[in-house]
């Protein structure tokens, strides 16, 4: 533990990731944490009035009006980040961060956990150009703000932390929206609707890629323990300075994921299917003029997102609530059968 007077900033700390984060350190530790976030009614997974809990309230664009607090920071976990508007991601993905770590001071902060993105790197966690080449603007912004920290002063201080694909939260039920979870749901975990109501054409298709996922509780437990102990220089062979840190469990491919989810649904899954071959793929893109991004074709192409090594909370000593896709719907609250509900 970083002692009694550890004091934990959390950017974002509203968000999906950010209150699992926030939550597991108010539980498990007794360091103070200092709440970076837009919406204080949103944040649900802890007691904003607790003494230990201080809320920052503003945009990440306008840290100025916290410079006090975030200079008091021992440890920093930058969960916030923006996409969609290019102007907002450059704002929010690289100078926000900058700032941030002017604002900082070097005396007090032992450590910054900063949040990337996966879909940045190749198998081997070494940056992939294709990424700062055809990437979004979210990922082109990451891949900017990655390579300045590690230009940076406090480069051996950070822990950069690449997500993969992020379940958390729950489906919502009838009377209860999120399923009476505290926890915002994710994108992903939202999109279980959708993947079941197309469970029925999936099914009958095959194609060859893989990825990894992670959930969010398990984020959060990794990065807990990260900010409750002490930092070291970056333990990982080969990759200088910053220590990164692919979270997620092994890898599934497509066609297990499908196969998974029609068994948790008690539905049939056929023997053989059609095998979507690229050349397919590119085909019916073309026949059906499907507008595609530059990223949006490497990925087909690239296909199998797998990285070595991975992170999962088992690495630290730790236990995964969520190790399987089964683990995950049933925390999604998936039902079994029966109408999916958002």
């Amino acid at each position: 533990m970083s002692g009694p007077q550890a004091r934990i900033l959390i950017t974002g700390a509203s968000g999906c990731v950010g209150q699992y984060i926030a939550e597991e350190l108010y539980r498990h530790s007794d360091a103070e944490l200092l709440l970076l976030l837009r919406d204080p009614a949103k944040l649900q997974a802890i007691p904003s009035q607790d003494p230990r809990v201080t809320l920052l309230v503003g945009d990440l664009r306008e840290l100025g009006v916290h410079a006090d607090a975030i200079a008091s920071a021992t440890r920093i976990i930058h969960t916030a980040t923006a996409w969609g508007d290019p102007v907002r991601a450059q704002a929010v993905n690289v100078d926000a961060v900058k700032e941030l770590l002017r604002l900082a001071n070097p005396q007090v902060l032992e450590q910054v956990i900063y949040f990337s993105t996966a879909s940045l790197l190749d198998r081997n966690l070494k940056l992939l150009p294709e990424a700062q080449a055809h990437g979004t603007e979210y990922i082109q912004t990451k891949a900017i703000c990655l390579g300045q920290l590690e230009q940076h002063g406090l480069a051996e201080r950070v822990v950069a932390i690449f997500p993969t694909l992020v379940f958390g939260g729950r489906l919502g039920e009838a009377g209860r929206p999120n399923g009476g979870d505290l926890h915002p749901t994710s994108y992903l975990t939202a999109g279980l609707k959708e993947a079941v109501r197309f469970m029925g054409l999936a099914k009958w298709l095959r194609t060859d890629a893989s990825f990894h996922f992670i959930h969010a509780a398990d984020i959060a437990k990794v990065c807990a323990h990260l900010a409750t102990t002490p930092h070291q220089a970056n333990p990982e062979p080969g990759q200088g300075p910053i220590r990164r840190l692919v979270l997620g469990q092994a890898a599934v491919t497509v066609n297990q994921t499908v196969a998974s989810l029609c068994r948790w649904r008690r539905s049939w899954y056929p023997s053989f299917g059609l095998d979507l071959k690229g050349w397919l793929i590119n085909g019916l893109i073309k026949f059906l003029r499907i507008e595609i991004t530059p990223w949006d074709l490497f990925s087909i192409r690239y296909r199998h997102f797998i990285h070595q090594p991975i992170s999962p909370p088992e690495r630290f000593g730790l236990v995964s609530a969520a190790p399987t896709l089964e683990a995950v719907f049933e925390m999604a609250g998936l039902p079994r059968r029966g109408k999916v509900r958002g």
